[in-house]
C-alpha cells in the first residue's frame, strides 16, 4: 500500500513538472520587417523566452519557451501590446492605430 501512494505521488508531480524547452508555433498578424522586429523584441521581452523567430511569409511565431517562467498567454499579451493581433490576444485599437503606415495589417 505504502509503495503505491509513493509511486501515485511521484507520477502525480511527474506530470505537473513544465517543460523548459516548450515549443510552440503561433499565427501573429503583420507585414514586414518593422514588424518582425517588434514582434520578435516584445516576445523576447517576456521573461522565459529562449528563442522567437517570426516568418513574415508565414506570420508564423515559432517559440521556444521555459514553462516554468511564463506561459504562451504571457508572450500573447506582450505581442499584443505592440500592436500585433495573436489568436488567443487582440491588440487594443489603441495599441493597432500605433503601429507605422506599412505595418497596418487587415483586422478579422
Amino acid at each position: 500500500m505504502i509503495i503505491a501512494v509513493v509511486f501515485f505521488g511521484l507520477s502525480a508531480q511527474a506530470q505537473e513538472k513544465k517543460n523548459k524547452n516548450a515549443k510552440y508555433n503561433i499565427d501573429v498578424n503583420g507585414n514586414c520587417e518593422m514588424c518582425k522586429k517588434r514582434i520578435e523584441k516584445a516576445a523576447y521581452g517576456v521573461s522565459g523566452v529562449k528563442s522567437a523567430v517570426w516568418d513574415t511569409g508565414t506570420h508564423q511565431l515559432g517559440l521556444i519557451l521555459n514553462e516554468q517562467k511564463t506561459s504562451l498567454l504571457d508572450v500573447q499579451k506582450a505581442v499584443a501590446k505592440v500592436g500585433h493581433d495573436t489568436k488567443g490576444v487582440k491588440a487594443t485599437q489603441e495599441d493597432y492605430d500605433k503601429l507605422h503606415g506599412c505595418c497596418l495589417y487587415e483586422r478579422n
